[in-house]
This record gives structure tokens, C-alpha cells and sequence, in this order.
């Protein structure tokens, strides 16, 4: 197992509440365990990956146009298959 790098005993306020001293990180994944243990990982919070409403209008226009039958041959992609 690891060193610690920093070493404390911390209490739980009137509000559940524990504060970490010098955290590096705004956001972690708790993990707690049966015997009490917990542990900490810090987490990296990012946007999920949107599509435009630009984009989804056309997917949609795109899927009635294949619905209609309005759609162009297939296309040969046999030039860029692994040989």
C-alpha cells in the first residue's frame, strides 16, 4: 500500500459534513465499504456530449427522406477494407 502523503483526523459536523484539508479536487467518487472504510477519488465533472438542435433537425429530415424512399444508391466503400 501506498504512503500517505497527508496524514489528519477529521469529525463529522452538525450537519454530516467532513471537510478535507487542502483538497486539490471539487468533485469525488465516494466509495464505502461495510467495514467503514471509505475512500475517495477525485472525479473530473465534464458536459456530456450534445448534439446541436441544428444536427438533430437534419437526422430527422434525413430518417422522413429514407421513410419516403428518397434516398441515394449505395455507396462502395470496398476501396477502404483492410486487405
Amino acid at each position: 500500500m501506498p504512503t500517505a502523503v497527508k496524514e489528519y483526523d477529521a469529525r463529522m459536523d452538525m450537519k454530516k459534513r467532513v471537510t478535507l484539508r487542502g483538497a486539490k479536487y471539487a468533485n469525488y467518487h465516494v466509495q464505502e465499504y461495510p467495514n467503514g472504510r471509505i475512500v475517495l477519488e477525485p472525479r473530473e465533472l465534464v458536459a456530456p456530449f450534445e448534439v446541436s438542435r441544428n444536427t438533430l433537425g437534419m437526422m430527422d429530415s434525413a430518417m422522413e427522406n429514407i421513410k419516403k424512399g428518397k434516398a441515394s444508391k449505395p455507396v462502395d466503400l470496398s476501396a477502404f477494407a483492410d486487405e
